[in-house]
Formats: C-alpha cells, sequence, structure tokens
C-alpha cells in the first residue's frame, strides 16, 4: 500500500497506527505540505487563489513566495483588501485528509504526538491506537484581535473543574485546559488585526514563534507547535490603537502589503463577483456599463477626498453595497409601476448614498458637511471624471469658436423651464420628461459614439447631471428625487428666499 497513491475515501479506511505505518505514511510539517502542493499547483499552471482580482502580478507572487520560503505571514494592508479571504483560500494548499490520534484536542501526528493524552495512549494501544481523520476545511482557525483577548483565550490555563473532576494534582499537565493556538496545531492559525493585542499577548505569541515554549500558571512546556501563523493589520492601527511589540514583528518572516483595485476594471470585476443579487430580477434591469463604471469611480473620489479619512481606507465593500442598492432601486421602481423591464438611471444613486455613509470615516466626526452629504458630493465628483470620457467639457465649449453643442438645451433652462427626475418615475413618464428638453437627445446622438437604443435616455440624462457638476445647470436634491434649473435663476431664487427671512425676522 503506497500512502501517496491513496485517494481521500481510502485514506479514511485506515482507523488504526498500525494501519497507518503499513501505508508508508511519514509524518510532514505543515509548511512543508503547504509548499509541497503549491509547487505542484505552479507546475499546473493552477490558480489557487481563485477570484483574488488585481493581485496577480503584486501580493499573489508575495505569498507563494512565502510559503516557498516557509514564512509565517503578516497581510499589512487597508480595510476591505482581501486579507482575510486571501487566508481562508491557503486550505485548498493542504492535503485534503492528515491522520490524528482520535480523541486528541492537539491534533497529534500519530507518528509525531505532542500531548499527554495521545503519548500515554500510543503507549497503552500500541498498534491499535484509534486514528481519525482531519479534513483540510477544518484546519483553519481565525480570532479576531480585540483588546480584551486573554492569554487563556489564546494559550490556555488551569481547568480546577477537570482537576476535580479527575481527581488530579495542580501539578498534573492534565489539568490544564487549552487555548485556540495549541488546538490549532497542525492548522493555519489567522489573527485578524493583530495591532489590538495587547503587549503581553504578543509576546506569549512571540515564545510560541521562536522557542515553541508554552507557560501556563507555573507550568512551562516544550510543545513544538505545528502551526501556519497568518496575521492581518492595519497600518492605522500601528499608530491610533497599538502597535505590533518588535520581537514578535521580527518573527513574522514575511510581510505583505496589500492595496485596492488599481483599475475600474479590476473593480467592476470584484464588485460583480461579489454583489448579492440572489433573487433579484436581475434579467429584467438593464445596466448601462458607465453606471458600473460610476460606481467604481465613486470609491476612487472616496479614497482621494478630503472629507474621507484616507488611514481608515475606503472598503471594496462600498462598491459591492453601493452596486446592491442601484439593482434594487431600480427593482422598487419596477414594482411601484408594474413594469416588466426597465434600466438603472442616474438618479437612482440617491439610492446609493445610505451604501456609502456607512462605509467611510470622515476625518472630524459631525462635520458640517455631514456623511450624508459627503456622499452626495462623491457621486457629484464621480460623474464629473466620468462625464469629459463621453462628452466634451462645457468649460471648453463655452470658448469654442466652432459653437457650443449644449447651447440648446441650456437656454430652454434659461428660459425659466425645470424638470424634476423622481425615484418613482416610470419609464414612460421618465422619457418624456427628458425628451421635453429641446436639443438634449441631439447633444446625446452626436457625442456618444456607441449609443444602445434603450440607454439614450440613460445618457440625456447624465449629460444633465454633468452640465449641473460643470456649473452650467442647478441641480437640486428632493425629497423624491432631482431637479434641474437654470443656474443663474436659482442663484436669484435663492437671494430671495434669504431677503424673505430676513423681512420675517425684521418683522420679529
Amino acid at each position: 500500500m503506497d500512502y501517496k497513491k491513496l485517494s481521500g475515501k481510502e485514506l479514511t479506511h485506515i482507523k488504526t497506527l498500525g494501519q497507518l505505518k503499513a501505508s508508508g505514511y511519514q509524518p510532514k510539517s505543515i509548511k512543508e505540505e503547504l509548499r509541497d502542493n503549491l509547487i505542484q499547483k505552479i507546475k499546473n499552471k493552477e490558480n489557487v487563489f481563485e477570484g483574488i482580482w488585481g493581485y496577480e502580478d503584486t501580493v499573489i507572487p508575495d505569498i507563494e513566495r512565502a510559503i516557498l520560503s516557509r514564512h509565517n505571514i503578516n497581510l499589512l494592508g487597508l480595510r476591505g483588501q482581501a486579507k482575510t479571504r486571501i487566508a481562508r483560500m491557503m486550505t485548498h494548499l493542504l492535503d485534503e485528509y492528515v491522520p490524528v490520534v482520535y480523541g486528541s484536542e492537539l491534533n497529534d501526528d500519530p507518528l509525531h504526538p505532542l500531548s499527554t493524552f495521545a503519548k500515554n495512549l500510543i503507549e497503552e494501544k500500541g498498534d491499535d491506537t484509534p486514528v481519525a481523520w482531519l479534513h483540510r476545511e477544518d484546519r483553519y482557525t481565525e480570532k479576531l484581535a480585540t483588546p480584551d483577548v486573554s492569554v487563556a483565550d489564546l494559550i490556555g490555563d488551569v481547568d480546577p473543574i477537570k482537576a476535580a473532576t479527575m481527581k488530579l494534582s495542580y501539578n498534573d499537565e492534565r489539568v490544564i485546559h487549552y487555548g485556540l493556538v495549541p488546538r490549532s496545531n497542525r492548522c493555519i492559525f489567522v489573527i485578524n488585526e493583530l495591532p489590538d493585542l495587547q503587549a503581553r499577548i504578543q509576546v506569549a505569541l512571540f515564545n510560541i514563534l521562536q522557542e515553541g515554549d508554552i507557560q501556563i500558571r507555573g507550568f512551562k512546556l516544550r510543545l513544538p507547535l505545528d502551526i501556519q501563523f497568518v496575521f492581518t493589520a492595519n497600518p492605522e492601527d500601528y499608530t491610533n490603537r497599538g502597535s505590533i511589540v518588535t520581537p514578535l514583528k521580527d518573527r513574522i518572516e514575511s510581510q505583505i502589503i496589500t492595496h485596492y483595485p488599481k483599475s475600474i476594471e479590476i473593480g467592476k470585476r470584484i464588485t460583480a463577483q461579489e454583489a448579492n443579487l440572489e433573487g433579484k430580477p436581475v434579467e429584467q434591469i438593464h445596466v448601462p456599463e458607465l453606471m458600473r463604471d460610476l460606481i467604481e469611480q465613486i470609491a476612487i473620489e472616496a479614497r482621494g477626498s478630503e472629507f474621507v479619512d484616507e488611514k481608515s481606507g475606503v472598503s471594496a465593500r462600498l462598491t459591492i453595497s453601493a452596486y446592491e442598492n442601484l439593482i434594487s432601486a431600480a427593482e422598487r421602481r419596477l414594482y411601484l409601476n408594474g413594469e416588466t423591464n426597465t434600466v438603472v438611471r442616474i438618479a437612482d444613486l440617491i439610492g446609493v448614498i445610505p451604501a456609502i455613509t456607512g462605509k467611510v470615516e470622515l476625518v472630524y466626526e459631525g462635520e458640517q458637511e455631514g456623511a450624508g452629504l459627503v456622499a452626495y458630493n462623491l457621486i457629484g465628483k464621480a460623474i464629473r471624471t466620468q462625464f469629459v470620457n463621453y462628452f466634451p467639457s462645457p468649460e471648453q465649449k463655452k470658448k469654442d469658436k466652432n459653437g457650443n453643442p449644449y447651447v440648446i438645451p441650456l437656454a430652454w433652462f434659461g428660459e425659466g423651464n425645470e424638470l424634476d427626475i423622481l425615484a418613482s418615475q416610470s419609464d414612460k413618464e421618465y422619457k418624456t420628461a427628458l425628451h421635453a428638453v429641446p436639443g438634449l437627445e441631439e447633444v446625446v446622438t452626436q457625442m456618444v459614439k456607441t449609443l444602445p437604443e434603450k440607454e439614450k435616455e440613460f445618457f440625456m440624462e447624465f449629460a444633465l447631471h454633468g452640465l449641473a457638476e460643470y456649473s452650467q445647470l442647478s441641480k437640486k436634491l428632493l425629497d423624491t428625487g432631482l431637479q434641474f434649473k437654470d443656474l443663474f435663476s436659482s442663484m436669484f431664487d435663492m437671494g430671495a428666499e434669504d431677503e424673505d427671512d430676513f423681512d420675517e425676522d425684521d418683522d420679529n
């Protein structure tokens, strides 16, 4: 019997230590296991980190080098950069099953036992020692580091109930209740937000990484635990909430820096993959490619905004939640109007604001702008940035001797006309409202090179939003939607409102 050639099902038929020895099984450390399986996948041109986009030439090669070097890893990056997801996917590099001494708390290797329990059992039963099999999915432990995590949680403590029940002396090693780290022997152990751990807890981890020593209530145990450690940390944590103690940081052999998507295309791929649209009528809702770009552009604008704390970062979850809300806004409109199909609108981005406000940390909490207004402004900046990819800049066209293509629709607003785009408008009402603006359709058909018929009104609305962002029109947020009107008349209206307020104050 050749152990290496046995399948998972065949392996699990091995039930005793004697059968395991007869199969030719040889103990292997988890780091060797990860390394050997990675080498095989690289040779076979297999992608270990399926669904992780944008890291193909940066983070993933660094992780693979760290695994080949048998290193413990620290993934350093802002929130929402797939750090934990990468750690979880490392289980794909583990063998499908590994043998353990049946009943062992520490996942003891039958040929290389660590615990007193396993050693005593093997000494008592010899080749009849029962063997169990641990699947790769069960060889992953994750712990979020918080200031209240104790040594007992991670390393262990003396269990007085066990001592009383088994009538053991407190000098007996069997009274110890092991924590998460020892119980993760032969596993991948992940600690998220490492700097949040108290320094004394970090020192305890340092002892394990360096010496394999565990100290619990006076016991000094020599347990050379076989663990692949993966830590995650946010750069902000190093200064705001804590730090990684120098001896521990020095023992984490590879520190790998993660990053946000470097292009809109990568961001769209991540959003499309992660958005939960299950049960939604996605076949009935058309989403123009420009709208997908705008969703990603909002996150890009947020990461560069003076109002958003750049140290905190803007998670990829912003675009995922925003896209889900966008689809839900169109879905709600479908149901309200009893329609069978619709196209998302620029105005639907108002429904995305709640997905933004919870995902950005303002530089000054409670500042005058407020999270809602900041979110609204980020949407506006995204529209402004994308506008010039489809239409000429209104600022340049004002000076263009060949004529301003926006002159006719702007003149219509200049005559005192207004346009309301409401969230619940039916498709028919929406189209009627937009086509009431003279010259607007011509601007779109002339400027947008490839224009599907069903996206015409979408781009007509987009043109109005772009003109507003370039200060050619006034755009006002209503309770039920948006209102466009002439910029100068709106200024006069604001002045009149202020004057009325002043007169009322005088009357009082």
